[in-house]
């Protein structure tokens, strides 16, 4: 707010003029910045990606688990089987149907190695559609989870 002073008047009069400058200096300032890092922010790889139109999976009516206890034996389902005859097993469990998922369990404390042993069996044997089973983390107090 300004204010005029006059000799001949002893009332201040009030100046209504709003000073601008500070303001657009700020504005171009940003425009300034905005400008050099819109560029940045930006990837300089071109790539033309395809569009997706998936659906949800549908979970099996019967997943087939294989298990891995902790004393490295295989369980197929609730039965216990021999590493030796996991793909025979499977072969008369699917009925020969090497699409099928085969859902991979282990116990925490199973080596990784044994694990990646029964995944190259699994491949060994047909059965790429593998899917590794973990426990859903626990959710905060007040939700619920879904076990697998």
């Amino acid at each position: 707010m300004g204010v005029k002073l006059t000799e001949t008047d002893d009332d201040l009069v009030e100046n209504h003029e709003i000073n601008v400058t500070p303001f657009i200096d700020v504005m171009l300032v940003l425009l300034i910045i905005f400008m050099v890092a819109a560029p940045l922010a930006t990837v300089d790889v071109n790539v033309d990606l395809p569009a997706a139109a998936v659906e949800p999976q549908q979970r099996p009516d019967k997943p087939l688990f294989v298990t891995v206890q902790p004393d490295l034996s295989l369980n197929l389902g609730n039965d216990t089987i021999s590493r030796d005859a996991l793909g025979a097993t499977l072969d008369a469990q699917t009925n020969g149907d090497k699409e099928q998922r085969i859902f991979l369990r282990a116990d925490k404390t199973v080596p990784y190695g044994e694990l990646m042993e029964v995944m190259n069996e699994l491949r060994r044997t047909g059965y790429l559609k593998v899917a590794l089973v973990a426990l859903e983390q626990v959710a905060p107090i007040g939700e619920t989870t879904t076990q697998p």
